[in-house]
């Protein structure tokens, strides 16, 4: 695929993926790839975990089905995250950021705002959003082929210090590799994000991967080939809008137009 194809046509994959395993020379392939991203003075501060374990992908299913229904119930995800919620096509057109939920049960439609409010905790709670939230989380991850953790070198990943940052913009430059290659070899990934959102659970994660001491976790992706038959969950939403480039960029002075 065109390096240009592969950008535009890159996407978060929400699906479950094709029921198939992804091969040793795909897997062999995102490791190489990745390790040609670039960073600060060529540390090369990442280590990867390919989890390709089924136990292992069922247990951290778990973990982040519990981890979404846990964010749900106690309000943490909407105070946070409502700001990107966008409930139709004008909304998305106007704003051209945030992800338009635009797949929900016939019964929740008209509840939708509400639901996805700081003050809908009642709506969620009667109408089991979160537990359907965390079942789907669970199940995508449970079916997903391979895992793709990343870990990042303490002595590197130190927050406060320059070379923290500079290990975070490595890991950003590895991220957009491994996306950019699943896209040009029909793969999709997605975030498991939910549980790095409950230190608890994280650890717990993290301990299941028996990660070195000296490293630590920090993002893990689900994987697999993309299916374009799958149905999509039972919540669901899309992102396809961008800003143009007058609006994002300036020349010379933020704020002068390109």
């Amino acid at each position: 695929m065109d390096l240009f194809d592969a950008i535009k046509n890159r996407r978060t994959t929400n699906t479950a993926f094709a029921d198939r395993k992804v091969s040793e020379e795909h897997i062999e392939l995102l490791i190489r790839m990745a390790s040609h991203s670039p960073s600060h003075f060529n540390s090369q501060p990442w280590r990867f975990i390919i989890v390709d374990d089924e136990k292992i992908i069922r247990d951290i299913a778990k973990i982040a089905g519990d981890s979404m229904t846990a964010l749900m119930d106690d309000g943490r995800f909407w105070k946070q995250y409502r700001k990107y919620f966008r409930f139709s096509e004008e909304e998305m057109e106007q704003s051209k950021d945030g992800i338009h939920i635009d797949h929900l049960p016939v019964f929740l439609k008209p509840f939708a705002k509400s639901i996805f409010s700081e003050a809908g905790g009642k709506v969620i709670s009667r109408f089991k959003v979160s537990r359907i939230l965390g079942n789907d989380e669970e199940k995508l991850v449970a079916t997903s082929p391979i895992l793709f953790a990343i870990t990042l070198k303490k002595d590197e990943y130190k927050k406060e210090e320059l070379s923290g940052f500079y290990s975070v913009i490595s890991l950003g430059a590895v991220i957009q590799t491994l996306w950019l290659v699943t896209t040009a070899i029909d793969m999709g990934m997605q975030f498991i994000s939910t549980p790095g959102e409950i230190p608890a659970q994280w650890k717990a994660l993290s301990d299941m991967l028996e990660v070195d001491e000296n490293y630590e976790l920090v993002v893990v992706f689900r994987m697999g080939y993309v299916d374009k038959n799958i149905k999509r969950p039972v919540i669901d939403w899309k992102s396809s809008q961008r800003k143009s480039p007058g609006e994002l960029a300036f020349r010379n002075k933020f704020g002068k137009k390109i």
